[in-house]
C-alpha cells in the first residue's frame, strides 16, 4: 500500500475548512411542503406497557396487523398465544419498565420529529408519486431492533435514540453509538427508504458499485432533507467532514494509486465501506467508511455536471458511466 506513512501525518496535522466542502443551502420548496399528506406517529410503546394481562395484549396484536408481522416477526412464533406469553413476561420485567419510564420522559415531546418526517415524506411523495406513505409507530425495544423500515411501516425503537449521556446504551461501539441521537432518526428513515429507488446492476460487485451505491443513497437523503446538516446523514462529526474535505486529494490518491476503483475483494471492500472507527487502510485518524463519503462527492459532481433529476440518479444502475460522467475532482486544500 503506498503512500500511507504520509497520509497518515497529513490527516493528523491538517485541521482547517477545504473551499470545496459542500455548502449546506436550506430552502424547503412550498410544492412540496403544501401537498395533502399527513402522518400519525402511534406511540405502540405506552399502549403495550399499560397492557396488563394476556386478552389486552391479544387485542393489540388484532389492531396492529403490520406492527405484529413486520416487527414483532408473529410468524417465527408456533402461534400466536406463544407471542403474548412472551410479551407478557417482557413488559412485567422490571429493568424493561424502567428503560420504558426513561423514553417516556427524553420524548414525551415528539412532535418536532413528527414534523420533521412529514415533510421528508411529502418530498419523497413529490419526487416519487408511486411512493405509498407507511403507517410510523414507535417502541421500546430493549435494544433489540433500532429501526425497522418497509414499505408498510415504519418502526422506531426509541431505546436506541436516548441521549449519549443516559445510563441506558445499547450494545454497540461508541463510535456507532454516538450516531444514535434523536437528531438522526429522520435521517436513518430517509436514507432506508431510499434503498427502494436506488437500482443497481447485481452484476457489478466492484468497490466503485458500492460507492456510488453509498453516494446516491446520501445524495437521496440531502435531497430530501435539504435542511439538515450533512453530520446527520454520514454519521460524521464536523471536524472529521472539515478533515475529510481537506484531505480529499489525498485520500483520492490512495485510491487510484492502489487501484481499488474495480477492487472486487469483499475483504478490500470492507476496509472502505465497513463500519469502522477509522480507515485504517489510509490513517488511524481518518473516519471510517471513507469510500460511502467519496461516493457521495461523485454523485454529487454527476448530478451537477449532468444537471440530472433525482429520479433520473437514483433509476441509474450504471456506476460506472455516473463516474465516468461525474467529472470527479478532488478538491485541493484552501
Amino acid at each position: 500500500m503506498k503512500n500511507i506513512g504520509a497520509l497518515a501525518v497529513i490527516f493528523a496535522i491538517v485541521f482547517f475548512q477545504s473551499c470545496g466542502q459542500k455548502e449546506d443551502s436550506c430552502s424547503l420548496n412550498s410544492e412540496i411542503l403544501d401537498q395533502d399528506l399527513e402522518i400519525e406517529i402511534l406511540r405502540l410503546e405506552k399502549d403495550f406497557f399499560e397492557a396488563k394481562n394476556a386478552e389486552d395484549f391479544e387485542f393489540l396484536l388484532e389492531k396492529y396487523p403490520e406492527f405484529t408481522k413486520n416487527y414483532l416477526q408473529a410468524d417465527l412464533y408456533q402461534s400466536m398465544d406463544s407471542l403474548v406469553a412472551d410479551l407478557v413476561q417482557i413488559h412485567q420485567d422490571s429493568a424493561m419498565r424502567v428503560l420504558n419510564d426513561s423514553v417516556h420522559v427524553e420524548f414525551a415531546d415528539f412532535s418536532k420529529v413528527e414534523e420533521e418526517l412529514e415533510n421528508a415524506l411529502k418530498a419523497v411523495k413529490y419526487y416519487f408519486p408511486q411512493f405509498e406513505v407507511p403507517k410510523v409507530y414507535t417502541f421500546v425495544s430493549g435494544f433489540n431492533s433500532d429501526l425497522v423500515v418497509t414499505e408498510d411501516l415504519i418502526v422506531i425503537g426509541l431505546d436506541y435514540f436516548l441521549p449519549a449521556s443516559h445510563s441506558f446504551q445499547p450494545d454497540l461501539p461508541r463510535y456507532m453509538a454516538d450516531r444514535y441521537e434523536k437528531e438522526y432518526i429522520v435521517p436513518m428513515i430517509v436514507t432506508a427508504i431510499s434503498s427502494r429507488f436506488n437500482q443497481t446492476d447485481p452484476k457489478d460487485n466492484t468497490l466503485l458499485a458500492e460507492m456510488i451505491y453509498y453516494g446516491k443513497a446520501y445524495h437521496f437523503t440531502k435531497a430530501i432533507l435539504p435542511c439538515t446538516s450533512d453530520q446527520f446523514i454520514i454519521g460524521y462529526t464536523p471536524e472529521q467532514i472539515s478533515e475529510s474535505f481537506a484531505n480529499e486529494e489525498f485520500i483520492w490518491a490512495h485510491f487510484v494509486e492502489n487501484e481499488l476503483l474495480y477492487e472486487t475483494n469483499p475483504f478490500e471492500i470492507r476496509k472502505y465501506m465497513g463500519e469502522a472507527p477509522f480507515t485504517d487502510a489510509i490513517s488511524t485518524v481518518a473516519p471510517g467508511r471513507l469510500g460511502r463519503w467519496l461516493g457521495w462527492n461523485i454523485v454529487d459532481d454527476y448530478v451537477f455536471n449532468q444537471e440530472v433529476s433525482l429520479p433520473m440518479l437514483m433509476a441509474n444502475p450504471d456506476a460506472e458511466q455516473i463516474f465516468r460522467q461525474s467529472g470527479y475532482r478532488p478538491r485541493p486544500p484552501a
